[in-house]
């Protein structure tokens, strides 16, 4: 019961990290290089679902695996 919340966790930290990683990547690139700004920004916000879609996932698993337990 106690290895939940620790998924939870680290169902959060995950992509906390991969979005941290990807925004400051696309920034730096968007900074080096302003005119590519319009090709790589739906690129960025696709990948940003997709990472966010990961601690969305941990989340529901952690509601799934809780109501097994406590039962509702």
């Amino acid at each position: 019961m106690l290895g939940v919340p620790f998924a939870v966790g680290l169902a959060g930290i995950g992509p906390g990290i991969g979005i941290g990683i990807m925004t400051g990547h696309y920034f730096d690139s968007v900074a080096r290089q302003p005119e590519v700004q319009g090709n790589i920004t739906p690129q960025y916000f696709i990948t940003l679902g997709v990472v966010e879609l990961l601690g969305l996932f941990g989340f529901v698993s952690f509601f799934l695996v809780f109501s097994k337990y406590v039962g509702f």
